[in-house]
């Protein structure tokens, strides 16, 4: 169920237009508007949950899902073979500024550890 102040629902039922580069009934894939690398994609479920912390057994078939969806992306932005990050932001202390779950998907340069 899409939430109506929630930019991410917006974004997956096209009210705010963004760059999309995979679509299909459960995911939008887009690119960052403020990318931390050469390839910075956002992998959004259309289904809204808040974050991480507010899944359960229940997505256990969807967070499997963004894990072969961001393989999937890795292979068509040619970031598969030299290696990425996927990420996931919850909570403030974590990061996260949009309570919508969604993984970067970071690739295209070496990435540093601990990350920047």
């Amino acid at each position: 169920m899409a939430v109506p102040d929630c930019l991410f629902c917006k974004i997956a039922s096209k009210e705010i237009p963004a760059a999309i580069v995979y679509e299909d009934a459960k995911f939008v894939v887009i690119r960052d508007i403020n990318p931390a690398a050469p390839v910075h994609l956002l992998i959004i479920p259309r289904i809204h949950l808040a974050s991480l912390n507010e899944t359960s057994d229940q997505d256990v078939d969807i967070l499997g899902q963004i894990q072969l969806l961001a393989a999937r992306m890795a292979k068509q932005e040619n970031i598969a073979q030299n290696g990425y990050r996927l990420v996931n932001n919850c909570g403030p202390w974590g990061g996260q500024s949009i309570y919508h779950l969604h993984y970067h998907l970071i690739g295209g340069k070496q990435l540093g550890w601990p990350p920047e």
